[in-house]
């Protein structure tokens, strides 16, 4: 039942943060539209059959059925009648709108947008962002043996310095992916990736051949990989009662630093280490606080078990440190990363396409991924940052339908001094508002081959009993 409870509550946050988004740049065209007077028809959050409606003042405000966005519908900037339902003024009888009016409320939504971005912005500059090592680091804690990396020469400790002539400051990350290692390799489009590395302080450079693995199913094509992992120190997350850890007195949050004097630098180098040494007692070097211990580990096999195992669930996100970043460096990585999103989808050479953007059923459950973890408020706002400039800059784009769209017909307009043809305008955004639709469908249906419950029933946590090691006679 507590987990049942967990769960609705997590999905509650992520509705009503998602419902904030939203509404936030639906708003912005709202009150521009007031302003500059036009009429407001309806206000709606979400698509679909309203589940809920009411008219307030001349305007029907409803909750669609269909959580995938949101809208007002102002008949004097555009037919939109099939995305907003019939409209119930006759466009004719309406007074005419000047093209500075449409431009005005057309751009107020983006505006908005970008305002709270900035204000969640701020927001993460005073809680702090949880920063991993992967976002810090540039070092290689695992080459996969006999994968592209490893064939080319690279190894673990290697710190890389550029990636396909582009330097590099970080392994992964969503903000600022221009500098991330990861994303230079998917976004490469030569046969060849060069990469600059230092070692022993040596500067050198090989060229790696990627390769991209099969796609599984119906989900989204693979990217470009080449088989590295970043420096991330073994964490313990959980020891289990009776195990050879917890005999050993290990805690959790424990760092493993090295075994047998060999350092450590990947939760997978630690794994190979102990699936290769299960004869006898392995030294754990372990960092905990300020003190450096030595503990001897002898696995074990566990009840119901094959192979011997220390008794020890893993920490998969490593150490985190709070990160404080100035609000326009972050808005302005956000934009930077929409920027080289969208010339990466466009670019015919790319392997990254349309298929790998998200919906919103992808957005909400990213919102869900982060609201599990222990900082998923700040995570979850620092997110919102990313989605509100996403949201804005994707609305400008020169598409009919979108602000963008609205914007150029109005520039049109205000070139040719004389409104575009009412029918002319209801094919173009009808037309456009299909492929929109069909498109969001598209999206959706690899977003939803990504949800845990789809097709398979998600494991249970793996718990693991031992028998209790036997005491030494004294």
């Amino acid at each position: 039942m507590a987990d049942y409870l967990r769960v609705a509550g997590i999905l509650l946050e992520v509705l009503l943060l998602f419902n904030l988004i939203i509404i936030a740049h639906e708003m912005g065209h709202f009150f521009a539209a007031r302003w500059r007077g036009l009429v407001v028809e309806k206000f709606g959050i979400w698509f679909g059959k309203p589940i809920w409606k009411k008219t307030i003042g001349g305007v029907e405000y409803s909750l669609g059925s269909i959580p995938a966005g949101g809208f007002v519908a102002l008949p004097q900037l555009a037919p939109m009648e099939s995305v907003e339902g019939e409209s119930k003024h006759d466009r004719a009888a309406l007074p005419p709108v000047s093209a500075l009016d449409k431009i005005i409320v057309a751009i107020s939504g983006p505006l908005a947008s970008m305002t709270l971005a900035l204000l969640c912005a701020v927001i993460v500059w005073f809680v702090g962002r949880p920063v991993s090592e992967a976002e810090s680091t540039t070092v290689i804690g695992y080459v996969l043996p006999d994968g592209p990396a490893a064939k080319a020469g690279l190894q673990a400790g290697d710190r890389i310095l550029e990636v396909n002539g582009h330097a590099v400051s970080k392994f992964a990350g969503m903000g600022n992916m221009r500098k991330s290692v990861t994303w230079n390799v998917v976004r490469s489009e030569e046969p060849l990736i060069p990469v600059e590395f230092e070692r022993g302080g040596q500067v050198m450079k090989v060229e790696v051949e990627p390769t991209v693995p099969e796609r599984q199913g119906w989900g989204r094509r693979k990217l470009r990989q080449i088989g590295i992992l970043p420096a991330q120190t073994p964490m313990v997350a959980k020891v289990f009662p009776d195990s050879p850890a917890a005999e050993a007195g290990l805690q959790p949050r424990d760092l493993i630093v090295a075994a047998d004097g060999q350092p450590l630098l990947s939760l997978a180098a630690l794994s190979e280490y102990l699936d290769t040494h299960q004869g006898g007692a392995i030294d754990l070097t372990v960092k905990r606080g300020d003190q450096t211990l030595h503990v001897n580990v002898t696995p074990r096999v566990p009840e119901g078990e094959k192979k011997p195992r220390v008794g020890i669930m893993w920490d998969d996100r490593g150490v985190t440190v709070l990160e404080h970043p100035n609000p326009l460096d972050l808005v302005v990585g956000s934009v930077r990363t929409m920027v080289d999103t969208l010339s990466a989808v466009f670019s015919p050479r790319s392997d990254i396409k349309a298929e790998h953007l998200s919906g919103p059923v992808g957005i909400m459950r990213i919102y869900y991924l982060l609201f599990e973890s222990p900082d998923g408020w700040r995570l979850a706002i620092w997110f919102s940052v990313v989605l509100n400039v996403n949201l804005a800059l994707l609305n400008l784009l020169p598409i009919p339908v979108l602000d963008g769209g609205h914007i150029t017909l109005a520039i049109i307009e205000a070139i040719r001094r004389k409104p575009i043809n009412v029918r002319v305008l209801e094919i173009v955004q009808s037309g456009f508002a299909m492929l929109l639709i069909g498109y969001m469908l598209y999206v959706t249906f690899f977003d939803v081959q990504d949800l845990p419950w789809r097709g398979k029933t998600e494991e249970p946590p793996v718990e693991l009993k031992f028998t209790p090691a036997p005491k030494q006679a004294k």
